[in-house]
């Protein structure tokens, strides 16, 4: 069975730092493009970073990059997403999502996890 869960969200303050994960289990995890996408209330569910099948290219919403960095462990079918210097407007549910293609991610067709709160107090 084709599976994703996210992990590590919680409440941290403005300028604090999360670590989330994404595991992945139940296919060959190394093959897929994965990325993290959010979505705040009241709000459409947008991208936010995504890296390639073997980690060597990564892609970053603007108002991230610096901020965020994600990385992966084939070996333990698991990305990372660390978040640092957080403010309110990373506050959302984080998904991951995973995709053969990179074009493709983020479609219905990919795959997604159920989510993870964000919330970040100022």
């Amino acid at each position: 069975q084709v599976q994703l869960v996210e992990s590590g969200g919680g409440l941290v303050q403005a300028g604090g730092s999360l670590r989330l994960s994404c595991a992945a289990s139940g296919w060959t995890f190394s093959n897929y493009v994965v990325g993290w996408f959010r979505q705040a209330p009241g709000k459409e569910r947008e991208f936010v970073v995504a890296v390639t099948q073997s980690g060597e290219a990564t892609y970053y919403k603007s108002t991230v990059e610096g901020r965020f960095t994600i990385s992966r462990d084939n070996a333990k079918n698991t990305v990372y997403l660390q978040m640092n210097s957080l403010n309110s407007e990373d506050t959302a549910i984080y998904y991951c999502a995973a995709s053969p293609m990179i074009t493709s991610l983020g479609a219905a067709t990919s795959y997604w996890g159920p989510g993870t709160q964000v919330t970040v107090s100022s």
